[in-house]
């Protein structure tokens, strides 16, 4: 998917714009939470997401979700990870 087409669906589904998130390389964050439901796509490198001791790796182009206060880890690819999050609280 790309950047038009996200920005479009989020309207369609009544998210707010998108701001830019940048993570270091080969960082993580521990189990956690946020209180808002987050839609989120990746334009540059990899974010591997757990939930439920379920994981997955998502590149540029995909999207990912998270539910309003889903605990999630996350870590981030040798280049870091660069995405467009909306936040729907």
């Amino acid at each position: 998917m790309n950047r038009a087409e996200f920005i479009q669906i989020l309207q369609q589904e009544g998210y707010p714009d998108p701001v830019e998130v940048k993570q270091i390389p080969n960082g993580s964050l521990g189990e956690h939470t946020h209180p808002f439901a987050v839609k989120a796509l990746v334009i540059d490198g990899s974010i591997e997401i757990a939930i439920q001791g379920n994981r997955k790796t998502y590149s540029v182009g995909d999207v990912f979700e998270l539910e309003f206060e889903e605990p999630h880890s996350e870590s981030y690819g040798p280049t870091g990870v660069t995405y467009l999050a909306s936040r729907n609280y």
